[in-house]
């Protein structure tokens, strides 16, 4: 599985990372004490980690496993004076199970790419409101750092779908909140806030074992889109 999800992943990411800044030596080389805004900055960073959420792939019992590759690419917000590339990339690998009876799931997911390293997780819960309606729910935190900074990401999310034959478009809605401190400067500054966040989005389940999806996230100040591929197990 290790061979299969390294695989996806530079499948998904090779073409726009290549295009892209290392994120910490960006944050480096355009981040001045006192000057720099660095709550939008944050404000970004916590929209580009939080897109990741809205992953709608349904997990197997334990002890099967859905594992996925998604790379997320957000725009910079106008306040932002500190990300110099048009888009932001960053990809994440997703490993998710269920709990037997208690039908929670379980998310593990993580990023060493692109200067930016990040360790997560959380629970989720799904439902059928009513026939063809599924609605999922999920809390998630991630521990993020760069060689500049180190950032707590903390979400929730809510998500709408309905399965049309191999098809499964979706809604969602969320809210984020981190807090960001710099180091190796002369002062260390810090910052925290949150911002909500909304997706539309298509899952496509083309075989058994493979699903993949694409999607587009809008938020207060910017947008982004994300998409990915995951396999069941």
């Amino acid at each position: 599985m290790k061979k299969l999800a390294l695989l996806l992943t530079v499948f998904l990411t090779a073409p726009l990372l290549a295009l892209a800044d290392n994120m910490g030596n960006d944050f480096h080389d355009h981040y001045v004490p006192g000057t720099s805004n660095l709550k939008a900055y944050n404000r970004d960073l916590n929209g580009l980690v939080g897109m990741v959420d809205f992953h709608t792939g349904r997990a197997k019992v334990f002890p099967g496993i859905n594992l996925g590759a998604n790379v997320s690419v957000f725009k910079p917000s106008s306040g932002n004076n500190i990300s110099s590339d048009s888009y932001t990339v960053l990809p994440f690998l997703i490993a998710e199970t269920k709990i037997p009876y208690l039908g929670v799931g379980v998310v593990a997911r993580g990023t060493d790419v692109n200067g930016y390293r990040s360790l997560g997780g959380g629970l989720t819960y799904q439902m059928t409101l009513i026939e063809f309606l599924n609605l999922s729910f999920g809390a998630f935190y991630d521990n993020g750092r760069t060689d500049w900074y180190r950032n707590d990401h903390y979400s929730a999310s809510a998500i709408a779908s309905t399965t049309i034959l191999m098809f499964t478009p979706y809604i969602g809605v969320g809210y984020d909140y981190g807090k960001i401190k710099t180091r190796g400067y002369d002062p260390n500054e810090s910052a925290s806030n949150g911002t909500p966040r909304g997706m539309v989005g298509l899952n496509v389940n083309p075989f058994p074992l493979l699903t993949g999806f694409v999607a587009y996230t809008v938020t207060k100040d910017s947008h982004g889109f994300t998409g990915g591929l995951g396999l069941n197990f």
